[in-house]
């Protein structure tokens, strides 16, 4: 075992893929020049070179539409995006191509393709560069949508996405690529619709992902010291959704609260307490708790951010209300 940052994994994922592949190629806005605007494509220019590392204009959309032609024609490209709201202005490929090639095409076509970049709020970046993307996305059919959460698992499901052969949305987080953790020396996949239990616990399931986990584990340290017993699941994968893991915590604890940093409406949270009280009901002890971003545009102000985003005490509350506890 070692010990890497997200971005080093990103990046090894990436260059292990190349390495084995010849067919995988890089493309994004100063991913080769620049090794990356969060330089999780370090030092890839100097070994794979100018064709397969490659430099874009700011044309999300162009570049998506080169890069799902390639897909189409044998290739496998991984699109890189400084961050998921900029590519809103590459949706239509997104959607109504890579998406549906397959269908459309009556199976001739298949579009191995991987889209990646930072998601999500990220401190004060204002409205148009805070928004959380994951459920937009994951209402797609043809499209698979993952949320690493650790660099073991940034490197293993990206390389499980570059190998796979639909579409695969990839969304990390510009506060992530920093942080530390251990992955194994050799080879390794992580599979991609597989959620993962961070914590076993008995009184409550709080379920959730992406960067926002750091808050939901900070949570369940307080609520431990009180005697409540926190099970924490990492959802992983957005879609396809694994929802026997999340049943067979909710069988156990009797009591669900959802965690996203995304608005409440049309959402992950909503999908996911639908499911569950449609396949789980006679287990449910008490009312699903979603707690979200606020229902309003993203704000610049420091408190303002504070108020939007969930909260230890928001949660640490929402988990007493299901227990019955009051504070």
């Amino acid at each position: 075992m070692r010990e890497i940052t997200y971005r080093e994994a990103v990046a090894e994922a990436m260059s292990e893929e190349m390495r084995r592949d010849e067919r995988v190629f890089l493309i994004g806005e100063e991913v080769a020049e620049y090794n990356g605007a969060y330089k999780a494509s370090k030092g890839m220019l100097e070994e794979f070179g100018a064709r397969r590392v490659i430099d874009t204009p700011i044309a999300e959309l162009g570049f998506t539409g080169i890069a799902v032609g390639a897909a189409m024609n044998g290739l496998r490209p991984i699109v890189e995006y400084m961050t998921w709201n900029f590519a809103v202005l590459a949706s239509d490929q997104i959607i109504n191509h890579a998406a549906k090639m397959l269908q459309m095409s009556g199976g001739q076509y298949t579009v191995p393709i991987v889209f990646r970049g930072p998601n999500g709020p990220a401190g004060q970046l204002a409205a148009t560069h805070s928004q959380s993307y994951e459920a937009m996305y994951s209402a797609i059919p043809g499209l698979k949508v993952v949320t690493p959460f650790t660099p073991y698992e940034a490197k293993g499901l990206l390389k499980s996405a570059i190998r796979d052969n639909d579409p695969v949305l990839i969304m990390e987080s510009e506060k992530m690529y920093g942080d530390k953790g251990m992955i194994p020396d050799g080879e390794f996949l992580v599979p991609i619709g597989k959620a993962n239990v961070r914590q076993k616990g008995s009184d409550v399931t709080i379920v959730s992902f992406g960067k926002i986990l750091k808050t939901v584990h900070a949570a369940a340290d307080v609520l431990a010291k009180e005697d409540i017993d926190v099970e924490i699941i990492d959802l992983i994968t957005i879609r396809p959704l694994d929802l026997d893991t999340i049943i067979e915590s909710v069988k156990k604890t009797n009591r669900l609260v959802i965690v996203e940093e995304s608005f409440p409406v049309s959402s992950v949270s909503s999908e996911v307490a639908y499911r569950v009280q449609r396949n789980a009901f006679d287990y449910l002890d008490a009312p699903i708790v979603r707690i979200c971003q606020s229902d309003t545009p993203y704000a610049f102000a420091t408190t303002l951010i504070e108020e939007a985003t969930p909260q230890i005490k928001e949660i640490v509350e929402a988990v007493k209300t299901v227990t019955y506890i009051k504070s």
